[in-house]
């Protein structure tokens, strides 16, 4: 079979370079990604759990556009639409050009944050009744007390969720391919082209896997220690995270 051609396989290798540029890019992504996500879901989340209803509007209505709306439509979206708003923004003669790597970004964060968010909100709601009231009544203020009471409480129970987020993130960082983004699946999808080598599939697969067993078993590994907590805790907060098409 082709597949096992070894005159294929030197070729692949001798072109490694590529695909390892594809793979830190790729990192790279993931990192700025899954920060923008975090931080921005957790925003979100909490959003969704307080009284004022403006909040939780602005909430409910990014997470349902996001989760309902294809990533890749998204990043299309942006790419095409982008450099226009950034022309009449900044009065720019021509449209200006949105790098991939912003653009990778901000489209998989964006896109994560929403599920994120969920995540977040399940938590907090997960967490004992009468917290919120209690740090109230010790002086602390509500952003206090959802950081240094509410928060830490609900860490154990969303963390495995959570980890499952990133290891989607990761994968879903592949869409930069569809708008020449130069991250591994973009790379190797030109080796393949240039070539005709189907290894190259094969060893993009496998560099994907380096990333995605680590949080895989980081993902088990959390699973099995958060038996302590309530199975209708987790069963909430795994459904949240799991809503991902």
């Amino acid at each position: 079979m082709d597949l096992f051609d070894p005159v294929r396989w030197q070729a692949t290798f001798a072109s490694m370079d590529t695909f390892w540029e594809g793979f830190g890019f790729t990192l790279q992504v993931v990192v700025a990604a899954l920060i923008l996500a975090l931080v921005l879901g957790t925003v979100l989340g909490i959003f969704s759990t307080t009284h004022i209803k403006v909040l939780r509007g602005i909430s409910r209505v990014y997470v349902e556009f996001y989760q309902n709306t294809p990533l890749p439509v998204q990043v299309f979206f942006m790419y095409a639409a982008g450099p226009l708003v950034l022309q009449s923004l900044t009065n720019a003669p021509t449209p200006v050009r949105i790098a991939p790597f912003v653009l990778g970004s901000v489209g998989v964060g964006l896109y994560h944050a929403a599920y994120v968010s969920e995540v977040i909100r399940q938590g907090i709601e997960a967490a004992p009744h009468g917290q919120m009231e209690a740090a109230l009544s010790q002086g602390f203020s509500r952003a206090q007390a959802y950081r240094y009471v509410i928060l830490p409480q609900t860490f154990r129970i969303i963390l495995p969720p959570l980890c499952n987020q990133a290891l989607n993130l990761v994968k879903n960082t592949s869409v930069l391919a569809l708008i020449a983004g130069g991250d591994l699946m973009y790379n190797a999808d030109n080796f393949v082209s240039t070539s005709g080598y189907l290894q190259g599939y094969i060893m993009c697969c496998f560099l994907y896997f380096i990333i995605c067993l680590p949080l895989a078993l980081l993902v088990q590994h959390l699973e099995k220690n958060s038996n302590k907590t309530p199975r209708r805790h987790r069963r909430k907060v795994a459904v949240a995270a799991g809503r991902e098409a």
